[in-house]
């Protein structure tokens, strides 16, 4: 139960950053996928989502997307760069050693405004535990360059209203 607190916390907390970074919303009524709509989300759904990682809210006629993310020890180290996207993380379980900036190694385009490589030379090494925000903005590089244990945490990605 109490894990589960936890986790609600942090999506609270993430989702309190998004409004205060301009996601202007209003209460409405619960089961439409209008923007205006307060959304909920049991804990059996988070969970359930920890289990595969993806998106809660697809950010379908909203400037933010809610997800959830799992990574195991044993995952692919990809570094990535998002042209227009903010990311802000809320870990709720595991460890992981955390690159921010520097140079993208071997980068490709993968996607409109998204770009990857094989890691990251030089940037900022962090260790990120339970209980940790970071907030990556637009344009810099990022990497989880090494997951020691199974690793849960919330992503809101933000981006400019156009």
């Amino acid at each position: 139960m109490k894990s589960i607190l936890i986790r609600v916390s942090g999506l609270i907390a993430v989702l309190t950053f998004c409004l205060a970074a301009n996601c202007q919303q209003t209460a409405s009524t619960t089961n439409s996928s209008s923007p205006n709509t307060v959304l909920y989300y049991p804990s059996s759904q988070v969970t359930a989502g920890f289990e595969k990682g993806g998106p809660l809210l697809d950010g379908k006629d909203r400037n933010y997307t809610v997800m959830t993310a799992h990574r195991e020890k044993s995952g692919p180290a990809t570094a990535e760069l998002h042209e227009r996207d903010t990311d802000v993380f809320y870990i709720v379980d595991g460890s992981a050693t955390f690159v921010t900036g520097g140079k993208l190694l071997e980068s490709k385009n993968t996607g409109p405004n998204e770009v990857r490589g094989r890691g990251i030379d030089g940037g900022d090494t962090r260790e990120l535990n339970k209980g940790d925000v970071i907030v990556i903005p637009a344009g810099v590089p990022h990497w989880f360059k090494e997951v020691k244990s199974t690793f849960n945490y919330f992503v809101v990605k933000v981006r400019p209203q156009s």
